[in-house]
């Protein structure tokens, strides 16, 4: 049966985004410091099974523990509750149900642990842009194919979205919920979408209640939803959602936890996320969502003058970023939630100016749009490359594998990673099998390195005594403006060291880049 030019269309959408989001896995596979109790948890998932006692979790539990829900649950259920876990699946042990007939492939094959890496990214991203389609019929339901066209080509030619959708973050986790409860607010399934969020909030990310908050208000005040049976509903949801979260990270934590609640009091309550740095009660609004919105930023302005219908959505999510704004850390990940929804406001006022493009000032504004959308299309992707360069141990690491062999009588390689390279770059997806072996431990005076037996250190220290520097690897460290083209360029500067033991005649002759 041939599919109609539509079903083409919509898929030729999937296929689009797709792309633009596998391409930015493979090219940056790696993690930082925000993504690593997810990703070492799947990596733990798929390769300790049931033998927590080996978690990576128990030994580095980081600030504020992480829920395991999205880590444990596949599932296919019925009836409307259960068509939300079907849509979104359910977090990393999901991700990590999904990804392993992969693994198991690559682990046959005596493939590097970073394929299975690969497989678990794509995986989630295949996830969080399944519910974004979910959400993108809506439009084109209520806003017409155009309008869902235009939506398309703002998110292919903006970074964040396409980036961060395959990166194993509570915000990502919570983002495909999210995307879920704009899809089902669009089709007027009210409580579903306050149930989705609700789910969202409890589970991965509490500060979705700052979501739930104006959203909610807004059907009450509209008399979309009734007070009596959005209570009644919220709370069956959230006692279900605490009891299932208590019930499986108590065990996955070995004491009696609810996550969220943990992360909520720590940043809400004695407000210890400051700790992390503070940024001026604008920022989202003067830097957050200009460099991840991009032409979609003053296009959503305008949509909401063009067209009143738009307001309704819009307005919950401003309400959102307007809240979260008095917390002092901020970072862009915590509002990428919104982001779906300006741009729509922004598709349509794009849609509108294409339309009018024959008339007088309409055919300004046209041309204008269309050099907005090629510097978009340049400030992606400046900052890919960036980021290309913001995980430089992970790439030591890979060199060192690469060339660290030693003869084959040797009974291992040690390798030291410090809390720097800890952070960026390097997970348990980036460790070799035997001969290789490993070292987090923190703490570790410089002084002290000379008198342990570790065979590579990967560090922040260009010297240590004891050892001798082999390679160095440069991560970005600013851009700068030139004239000529492209008048933007990065600054890159040497971020981690390898070092080799000069015990270890082997290692110190060998022909090595130097640093």
């Amino acid at each position: 049966m041939a599919l109609s030019s539509n079903s083409m269309q919509i898929y030729g959408y999937d296929l689009l985004l797709g792309l633009i989001a596998a391409f930015y896995v493979f090219m940056a596979p790696y993690t930082k410091v925000e993504e690593s109790f997810n990703v070492q948890a799947m990596h733990d998932i798929l390769y300790h099974q049931h033998h927590i006692e080996k978690y990576d979790h128990l030994e580095f539990p980081g600030v504020v523990p992480r829920t395991f829900i999205g880590k444990f649950f596949y599932a296919f259920v019925s009836n409307a509750f259960s068509y939300l876990l079907c849509q979104f699946r359910l977090g990393s042990i999901l991700v990590s149900t999904l990804a392993s007939p992969f693994v198991l492939a690559a682990s046959l094959l005596q493939f590097p642990k970073l394929y299975s890496l690969y497989a678990a990214r794509l995986v989630l991203g295949f996830i969080i842009l399944s519910s974004l389609r979910f959400f993108r019929i809506q439009i084109r339901k209520n806003f017409g194919s155009q309008v869902e066209a235009f939506f398309v080509i703002l998110i292919a030619i903006q970074f964040h979205m396409l980036f961060y959708c395959s990166r194993p973050l509570p915000n990502i986790l919570a983002f495909g919920l999210v995307n879920l409860a704009y899809g089902y607010w669009f089709q007027k399934r009210f409580y579903a979408a306050l149930n989705s969020l609700v789910f969202a909030t409890i589970i991965f990310r509490c500060d979705i209640l700052l979501l739930v908050s104006p959203l909610g208000l807004e059907l009450l005040l509209s008399r979309s939803i009734s007070l009596r049976k959005a209570v009644i509903s919220c709370l069956i949801a959230a006692c279900s959602f605490i009891g299932l979260t208590v019930m499986v990270d108590s065990v996955m934590w070995r004491r009696i936890l609810w996550p969220e609640l943990e992360v909520f009091w720590f940043n809400s309550v004695l407000n210890r996320s400051s700790e992390w740095g503070t940024h001026a009660l604008h920022w989202y609004f003067t830097s957050a969502l200009p460099r991840s919105l991009l032409v979609a930023y003053p296009l959503s302005v305008l949509g909401l003058f063009l067209d009143r219908r738009i307001r309704i959505y819009v307005i919950p999510v401003l309400s959102f970023v307007t809240l979260y704004s008095k917390l002092p850390h901020k970072e862009l990940r915590f509002i990428i939630s919104s982001l779906p929804i300006f741009n729509l406001s922004a598709a349509i006022a794009a849609s509108r100016i294409y339309n009018n493009r024959k008339k007088s000032l309409w055919k300004y504004l046209n041309t204008a749009m269309l050099g907005l959308f090629l510097i978009s299309l340049g400030c992606t992707i400046l900052m890919f490359m960036a980021s290309y360069e913001n995980y430089p141990s992970g790439h030591a690491l890979k060199v060192l594998h690469k060339m660290g062999h030693l003869e084959h009588n040797s009974n291992e390689l040690w390798v030291h990673i410090d809390t720097f390279s800890a952070m960026n770059g390097v997970s348990r997806f980036c460790e070799n099998h035997a001969p290789w072996r490993y070292s987090k431990e923190e703490g570790i005076p410089l002084e002290e390195f000379q008198r342990r037996n570790f065979t590579y250190l990967l560090s922040e220290h260009a010297q240590i005594n004891g050892y001798k520097c082999l390679l160095s690897t440069t991560g970005f460290s600013g851009t700068r403006l030139h004239a000529g083209f492209p008048p933007v360029s990065l600054v890159k500067k040497p971020k981690v060291y390898v070092h080799g033991n000069t015990n270890n005649n082997g290692i110190i002759h060998r022909s090595w880049p130097g640093c």
